[in-house]
């Protein structure tokens, strides 16, 4: 399904009936990644699926997609579809989506869980990395892609997972060059949203793998030290949908079904 926003179009699937939970992939991603969890999760919920700004079937909305710009279309999806409240899972950068839109609308909340992901900004050498990668897009996208995306995988894996990495890269491959820059520079001026894992007005919970080669395990530990924030810990990669895809259901369900 598509809807029509500042003249771009916004796809999203909407599937199942009961509470609304929001699934919003990451960067190189789009909403065909939660395809294997659909059928368990609409048994008992109403799931919402959005392709981000520059994703799937979405289109652009300028040079810089930030994660407000994002979370600004989600919004649009759900007054479109008059979902009043929901629960978020975002993987990596839709986490950063979440947060965003948690910042801008608490009420509308009923819980957020972050896969993959880190209510911290970039630092400093995490920002010159983004402009590293914006310059390697430049030169040439579908080497950037490849590279990108296997490097998520913890290196064990990258072998085990040959034909699904092979399947993440193709549909990675259709993000058009805009859509990969825009991301980049939004995932680069995000602000730190850890005063989010502290709101009291919903259930918070962090999916964290112990070999992420993106995010440092330590670092996402802390941020959930002295806060009300369920944790969950897989043992493998940046992918746990993927690498630990079990696990990931299991607990998916788990927190959306004790809301």
């Amino acid at each position: 399904m598509n809807l029509t926003y500042k003249n771009t179009s916004i796809a999203y699937t909407d599937t199942g009936t009961g509470n609304a939970v929001v699934l919003l992939h990451g960067f190189l991603e789009n909403k065909n990644m939660w395809e294997p969890f659909l059928p368990e999760f609409s048994k008992t919920h109403r799931i919402i699926c959005i392709d981000l700004l520059g994703h799937g079937e979405t289109g652009c909305l300028g040079y810089v997609h930030s994660m407000e710009l994002m979370a600004e279309t989600v919004d649009v999806v759900l007054n479109h579809l008059e979902i009043k409240k929901a629960t978020f899972l975002g993987h990596s950068m839709g986490g950063y989506v979440a947060l965003a839109y948690a910042e801008e609308h608490p009420k509308k909340v009923n819980g957020i869980c972050l896969m993959n992901s880190t209510a911290k900004e970039d630092n400093p050498k995490r920002k010159i990395g983004r402009d590293r990668a914006i310059e390697a897009v430049k030169q040439n996208h579908r080497t950037f892609i490849r590279i990108a995306i296997n490097n998520l995988f913890r290196p064990k894996n990258r072998e085990i997972f040959a034909d699904k990495i092979k399947e993440v890269i193709e549909h990675a491959l259709q993000t058009p060059l805009q859509g990969i820059i825009a991301a980049l520079e939004g995932m680069k001026i995000r602000p730190n949203r850890e005063h989010i894992l502290e709101a009291h007005e919903f259930d918070k919970l962090m999916m964290i793998s112990k070999k992420d080669p993106v995010l440092d395990y330590k670092n996402l530990v802390n941020q959930t030290k002295h806060r009300d924030v369920k944790v969950v810990e897989f043992p493998d990669g940046h992918m746990a949908h993927i690498e630990n895809s079990y696990e990931f259901s299991l607990n998916t369900m788990h927190f959306i079904e004790n809301l």
